[in-house]
């Protein structure tokens, strides 16, 4: 099945999760955000890697703050604490959340 990942809208707030792929090795979701992301500190179990679509993001990651732009890839190792702090209206990630270490 073919899914155009620019197809989803863009929610009035927060971010909206849409699960492209999971099988028992790998999860990837389509994450849409608006200009108002939930504040939420993750603190996941598995590696996780965003590759930044559209927009703009700025992220808290164990103390530090990232900006990432359109293309950007980014590696979280697992038990990483981190949190979306602002994003453009409308960045588009793709999240691939792996159950052994990506490096």
């Amino acid at each position: 099945m073919v899914k155009n990942l620019f197809d989803k809208a863009v929610p009035a707030t927060g971010e909206s999760y849409e699960t492209l792929l999971k099988n028992d090795d790998v999860t990837i979701e389509l994450i849409v955000s608006s200009d108002q992301p939930e504040p939420i500190l993750y603190h996941q179990p598995n590696d996780e890697a965003v590759l930044l679509l559209e927009g703009e993001a700025t992220l808290w990651i164990d103390g530090r703050h990232i900006t990432l732009k359109s293309g950007d890839f980014l590696h979280i190792p697992a038990k990483t604490p981190h949190k979306v702090l602002e994003t453009s209206c409308g960045t588009r990630w793709l999240a691939i959340h792996t159950k052994a270490p990506l490096c």
